[in-house]
């Protein structure tokens, strides 16, 4: 599945397993890149959403009546 059609969810745990693959270390270079590849591809995707997400929180705070950035980090 294409990156960019991935969910948040699909995404983060597509590259833990990425990862893990990785970590284990039983992989020739050629394959270890390919991987490598794929998951800074997937850590773009899950920073890209976290990044809208921070955008349309922040709009919702800012039309909120009273609500600072503050109050919903500490909570």
């Amino acid at each position: 599945m294409n990156a960019e059609e991935m969910t948040f969810e699909e995404s983060l745990k597509t590259l833990e397993q990425l990862v893990s693959e990785l970590e284990n270390g039983n992989l020739d270079l050629d394959k270890a890149l390919e991987i490598y590849e794929r998951a800074i591809v997937l850590r773009e995707r899950c920073r890209k959403i976290l990044d809208e997400c921070d955008r349309r929180v922040q709009k919702l705070i800012e039309t909120s009546e009273g609500m600072k950035r503050e109050d919903l980090i500490s909570e």
